[in-house]
């Protein structure tokens, strides 16, 4: 092959931030369940071996209903450990499972075994032909880091699973993914050239295409194991190949049961790929550790229409008749999704945009093209052929309403084909997952008849007796998705805690398995069989093929160990649920903080599904969620593993409780607080929330450390350091200083404490003579005086001051204010954050409702008054306060301000790092909103959080971990077009200046835009 490229999210610079000598946490708990065995694993291969507590309650969870207990964790660096050890796995019958990134719905990645991640070590490409359009990638590398290595070549892996950016690329073979392309691309399986494997005795072997006389030729049902492979693969095509012909259902979507029909199609050719019979296989055959694969070239332009049908049976008419045009996807959105997309606040605007009045469904038709011309000419001839009356924006080719004579049934169209309004209508067709998984409640939209799959033809009877079926057993479901192949999301609402959500469940599945059957389908066209649906392959295929799974099975894993119960298993659906009605859960203690949501503080922890989108790297995932896990790649430092934990510690899974001293070091301390969870998370899992509730409680228990009163009460140190100054800052200079800090205090000795500022903002305002009065201004602004911007950075506030002023705004600072409480929330001092905010409310509300607004310089600061104040408080006082409170720069675009400012911008362009808190209530494009249009060139990062985080930085055993998570932004600061650091955040502009690379003391956004004020 060509070329070479090591890709894989990895740890920053390869160092792990708990080899600092001063972390105190190694993600691991001191109770490790057979220790002989994790002995004699560690001495055979180089990778990590982990049978604790915690790792174990990890792994037991995917992003399925089901939970299962593994015996112990593997990381394997190298193919020889994954052999060594399911070498010595067999030789004492002990189950081994493959994983990884644990993104599988169906239950396939959970069994008591002994887990092997291959997401940690062998994650990369290893090879590049882009000549053959051929890679050769590990087990373990995601898809997305796999495309973006592969497009400077302009090609890509062509599935495009939904979470493919966390997904691992054995994880898709295994699955036999695909995505909403599949009509252009198909399954996995058309990619997969050759795997290397490990076989189910530790043998090490490559699959790929062989000759049906090289097959016979390597046949031996009394030979070693493979040779025992190669024989049942060549008595299956003998014996079983009409059989396979008749039975298999004719669909492009259809991953039950193994591959044989994949086999008997291309031994009518003369040869058979035996690594292509692995996929969907779920690692029930052999352990894929490496596979080359074939790539696609990314197409050069795509066009969109969207068609509004008055319900979810005429658009189903549809389908068959659009796939006449070639479509490359082709997807739907049923009514429940659109009512619901509707009352959130996120998708609320989208839907009020984009969908007619009287709308029961609407379908996405994308269309790839080679030009703009052609994709808009395939729009047009599709509307003109399926909408009545409809409008395109240029003219339908001749005879195109004329392509079909079928009844019509959409009633309104709309079309997208420049890149940001084609994302905008993908934004709302997958607005769906987000929504169905934020319930809280103790029902639950399952997966587990998700993704059955029929013909397209047979799509409008089906949908037809699959909601009569819903209405028998009394619930309702979502229909979304993969219309075009027949593979439709269903997501029924049920409560499993319950004996009657039970028998739902299982009614559900049994008759979604009839209809299936009856209409020439698939109970799985996407996510797998697992323990959701191994039961059905039976139903499916009838005895005869069950027994030849069976076969095939035993033949290439004779003790039945490579993920036992799998595809031709004894897997019971109603068995090792998360939720059922056994299930038992216990806060054990009384709740501080407003929850608001159904279930309270419960059905917020409840509320991980497992998909694994807080796993995903900064470079292809982006976003906030979750800056620990990107700089330590660790499950129990993400979002998931964080939320997971808490449910089993509370549901008593984990024989400990959630305060207990090591469960808060390993599971809540490095969370560092960003809340970009609630936003990247497509559930929304508060996990900022959670902490601070917790960690509260932590204190009322077992008290609290001095250092985290001194960062708990910087309201009081602050004054302090400003009116010592500049002999404060002096003392920073003093010899054994560092040594002393840390000694002491536990600060780290790397770390230099803020300047302090004798003339505070306050002091500064007070002797300021206001350039707008407040009876010739349109808006007052009540400019609150964080102690940040107050002692620390004056100048921030103090631009502020003029920017508004120059906007017309008649700007005060209120002195009878406190301090926000930021500080004291963020370390889980609750009482003192409420006591904040309630003086705070006190003071402002009654302003506010005098027609003053509320602006904050700090961001931290502002999502307090905005976000936070309303979980420590509740009432009309609160609530109008945190309604007219903003961010400086939302406050400037929101009001339109920006208009009246006289700016010069300056030539240099902006490197914008925005703050965590804004990012994660989408409040963060208004600074790039406003420098924009006042002349500037930014670079908006799409950066999580650099590592400070308030005083998690500042925190000798955090150090490290601190400085990972800033080596990521750092990277992104070196590769920016911008040539000037800016942020609004203090912590964020401390971690950039104080690094060596960086430019020293990063500016406010606000202080750039008023230095570059005319007049």
């Amino acid at each position: 092959m060509g070329t070479s490229n090591q890709v894989g999210p990895g740890v920053p610079d390869g160092i792990d931030p708990a080899a600092d000598s001063r972390a105190t946490y190694d993600y691991v708990s001191d109770d490790v369940q057979r220790p002989g065995l994790v002995s004699d694993l560690e001495e055979r291969i180089e990778g990590d071996v982990r049978f604790d507590e915690y790792s174990r309650q990890l792994y037991a969870t995917d992003a399925s209903a089901y939970e299962v207990l593994p015996v112990g964790v593997v990381f394997p660096q190298s193919t020889a450990d994954v052999a060594s050890v399911v070498e010595y796995c067999a030789a004492r019958e002990i189950p081994v499972l493959p994983r990884g990134g644990g993104t599988s719905l169906a239950g396939q990645t959970v069994n008591e075994a002994v887990v092997l991640d291959f997401t940690r070590y062998m994650d990369s490409v290893l090879e590049t032909d882009p000549d053959a359009a051929r890679a050769r990638v590990q087990a373990g590398t995601y898809i997305g880091d796999m495309n973006a290595a592969f497009a400077e070549h302009d090609l890509k892996f062509a599935p495009d699973p939904a979470y493919g950016d966390k997904s691992a690329v054995a994880g898709a073979i295994g699955n036999n993914s695909t995505g909403s392309h599949s009509l252009k691309y198909g399954k996995t399986d058309a990619y997969v050239e050759s795997c290397e494997v490990v076989l189910a005795d530790g043998t090490v072997t490559e699959f790929g295409e062989v000759t049906l006389s090289e097959l016979k030729d390597r046949a031996d049902p009394d030979g070693d194991l493979e040779a025992q492979i190669h024989a049942e693969v060549a008595r299956i095509l003998d014996e079983k190949t009409d059989t396979i012909d008749e039975v298999f259902p004719d669909l492009k979507r259809n991953v039950s049961g193994y591959n044989l029909d994949r086999l008997v199609e291309e031994a009518e050719d003369g040869s058979v790929n035996l690594a292509r019979l692995l996929a969907g296989s779920e690692g029930t055959l052999a352990i894929i550790t490496e596979a080359e694969v074939s790539l696609e070239a990314v197409p050069e332009t795509k066009s969109i229409a969207l068609l509004a049908y008055e319900d979810l049976i005429d658009a189903m008419e549809d389908v068959s008749i659009i796939l006449e045009h070639d479509p490359s996807a082709l997807e739907v959105l049923d009514d429940t999704l659109l009512e619901l997309a509707g009352k959130t606040e996120e998708f609320g605007p989208l839907v009020a945009e984009m969908v007619p009045e009287g709308t029961g469904a609407m379908l996405l038709v994308e269309f790839y093209a080679d030009s703009d011309e052609e994709g808009k000419q395939k729009v047009a001839d599709l509307i003109a052929d399926r909408v009545p009356d409809g409008e395109s924006e240029r003219d339908p080719s001749e005879g195109a309403s004329e392509i079909t004579d079928d009844p019509h049934f959409a009633f309104h169209a709309q079309e997208a084909h420049a890149d940001d309004e084609r994302k905008r209508f993908w934004k709302l067709r997958k607005s769906g997952n987000p929504i169905l998984l934020g319930r809280t409640t103790d029902e639950k939209h399952i997966s587990f008849i998700e993704d059955t799959a029929v013909p397209p033809e047979n799509l409008p009877e089906y949908v037809a007796d699959f909601q009569d079926l819903l209405e028998d057993v009394g619930t309702f479901a979502a229909f979304y998705a993969h219309a075009g192949p027949g593979c439709l999301h269903i997501r029924p609402l049920v409560n499993t805690k319950t004996t009657e959500g039970m028998e739902q469940f299982e009614a559900i599945a049994e008759g979604a398995t009839d209809l299936v059957v009856e209409y020439g389908g698939s109970v799985s066209g996407e996510h797998g069989d697992g323990r959701a649906r191994s039961q059905f392959n039976r139903k499916l295929y009838g005895d005869d093929l069950w027994e030849t799974f069976e076969e095939l099975k035993t033949a290439f894993d004779p003790d039945w160990l490579l993920n036992p119960g799998n595809i031709c298993g004894d897997h019971d659906m109603t068995e090792n649920l998360r939720f059922s009605p056994e299930y038992d859960f216990e806060l054990g203690f009384d709740p501080v903080l407003e929850w608001d949501n159904d279930n309270g503080m419960q059905g917020m922890v409840e509320l991980c599904h497992g998909c694994g989108g807080c796993r995903g790297p900064q470079d292809t995932t982006g976003g906030v969620m979750c800056p620990t896990f990107r700089a330590s790649e660790e499950e129990i430092t993400s979002t998931r593993g964080r939320a997971n934990m808490l449910r089993q510690a509370m549901s008593g899974d984990l024989p400990e409780d959630v305060t207990d001293e090591e469960f808060m070091t390993e599971v809540l301390d490095l969370c560092v607080g960003c809340k970009g969870c609630a936003k990247d998370c497509p559930s929304e899992v508060d996990m900022a929330k959670l902490k601070a509730e917790v960690t509260h409680q932590y204190h009322q228990e077992h008290g609290s450390s001095l250092r985290d009163k001194i960062f708990a009460n910087v309201d009081r140190l602050f004054p302090m350091g400003s009116a010592l100054a500049p002999l404060s800052n002096y003392a920073q200079r003093l010899p054994g200083r560092r040594a002393i800090q840390e000694k002491v205090l536990g600060i780290a000795r790397e770390r230099d404490f803020p300047t302090f500022y004798r003339e505070t903002f306050v002091d500064w305002f007070a002797g300021h003579e206001p350039q707008v009065s407040a009876a010739e201004a349109d808006r007052k602004v009540l400019l609150f005086p964080d102690s940040f911007s107050n002692y620390n950075r004056p100048q921030a506030g103090k631009a502020a001051v003029r920017v508004l002023e120059a906007a017309g705004v008649h700007v005060d600072v209120p002195n009878d204010v406190t301090d926000s409480g930021r500080a004291a929330n963020s370390k889980g001092f609750l009482d003192k954050a409420g006591e904040h905010a309630r003086e705070n409310v006190d003071a402002l509300a009654p302003r506010v409702e005098d027609g003053w607004d509320v602006v904050s310089v700090e961001p931290s600061v502002a999502v307090m008054f905005q976000l936070d104040y309303l979980d420590l408080l509740s009432g009309p006082d609160v609530e109008t306060v945190a309604n007219n409170t903003y961010g400086i720069f939302e406050y400037l675009d929101t009001h339109g301000l920006v208009d009246d400012l006289d700016v010069t911008a300056a030539d240099r362009p902006l490197t914008y790092h925005g703050h965590c808190h804004q990012k994660a209530i989408k409040k963060d494009h208004y600074t790039e909103n406003v420098l924009e249009t006042a002349g500037f060139t930014v670079d908006a990062l799409d950066s999580s959080c650099c590592g400070m985080a308030g005083s998690f930085g500042y925190e000798a055993e955090h150090y490290s971990l601190s400085q990972s998570m800033a080596d990521i932004l750092l990277d992104q600061v070196r590769d920016s077009s911008g040539e000037r650091v800016i942020a609004p955040g203090a912590s964020c502009r401390h971690q950039i200046g104080e690094h060596e690379q960086a430019s020293d003391d990063p500016p406010h956004p606000v202080e750039v835009l008023a230095e570059n004020l005319d007049g």
